[in-house]
């Protein structure tokens, strides 16, 4: 496949520099009727991979999250993690341990080694959860909100602390492509703006006056109507929300010589253009962002 890397960080800068950043302005709520608790089994075989329609297998088995892991769902491991000393507080940051990466010395390459990393940054405003110095809540509103300011570290905790972990790009993309053809989004060949959150596409969450370009709940795009917003059914073939569009997803596989973590779908930053299925995207591990999250796989 071929490989597309974006620089995220100037992407956020470029677009919080449209306008004054208004964090504390009312969040639509809105039930999506979706449960981020639910899983969907990809089987094996064959599927039609990356821009140019690679015949790809997968000879296993796999289940994924429907949704991307929620704020409350996240705050709630944060809370478990503290309290079986599997996060610990230092200074402004959440850390964890993380047993290192292969350094091969590439140029480019950060050396990862065996230490403690950031999982979330605790005074971050454009977080939506607090931290109190004993425990972590969410800020109201956003409780089914996909989590975000979240590195790859904390991601890939989340989900071996649920007996799952982060999926690889296969993994990923056959879950958002299906098997019966090469559509570059997961619900079709076209993208109209209420099929997903992305830049500009003038959805309940977002106002252009000012840096208003939020994420919306998971599984909001499911052909609902809310208030006077239409949204197109926009899931997968296998049912899947949010592959495309509303935050990035930290993948789990590693490049040699590569300490970049990888990220697909997109999110409600980019154009439409970055939410297709093959577009890949990459940011150093301990990299956290209000346009990033995730979601996690696990073995039937």
């Amino acid at each position: 496949m071929k490989r597309l890397f974006f620089p995220l960080l100037t992407l956020v800068l470029l677009v919080s520099a449209c306008g004054t950043v208004d964090l504390d302005a009312a969040v639509p709520v809105f039930e999506t009727g979706v449960n981020p608790e639910t899983w969907v089994l990809i089987p094996a075989g064959e599927f039609l991979a990356g821009q140019h329609n690679d015949p790809v297998t997968l000879d296993y088995d796999y289940e994924i999250m429907v949704t991307d892991v929620t704020v409350a769902q996240y705050v709630a491991f944060l809370n478990a993690a503290l309290s079986d000393d599997l996060l610990r507080i230092d200074g402004d940051r959440g850390v964890g341990f993380y047993p290192g990466d292969e350094f091969l010395g590439a140029k480019h390459e950060i050396e990862i080694g065996p230490g403690e990393y950031i999982f979330v940054p605790l005074n971050d405003p454009a977080s939506r959860f607090t931290f109190d110095g004993e425990h972590f809540a969410v800020v109201p509103g956003w409780e089914n909100h996909p989590m975000t300011n979240v590195s790859w570290f904390g991601a890939r905790d989340y989900c071996l602390y649920y007996a799952g972990r982060l999926p690889t790009e296969l993994e990923w993309e056959k879950a958002a492509r299906g098997t019966d053809d090469d559509r570059p989004f997961p619900w079709g060949d076209e993208i109209a703006r209420n099929n997903a959150n992305y830049y500009a596409s003038r959805d309940p969450f977002e106002n252009m006056g000012s840096f208003g370009s939020r994420t919306s709940p998971v599984g909001f795009y499911n052909g609902q109507t809310y208030g006077d917003y239409r949204t197109l059914d926009s899931a997968s073939p296998y049912g899947l929300y949010d592959m495309a569009g509303n935050v990035w997803q930290w993948m789990g596989n590693l490049e040699p010589g590569l300490s970049d973590r990888l990220l697909r779908g997109g999110s409600k930053d980019t154009y439409e253009m970055d939410l297709r299925i093959w577009v890949r995207n990459s940011a150093p591990p301990m990299y956290y962002s209000p346009g990033v999250g995730f979601r996690c796989v696990r073995d039937p």
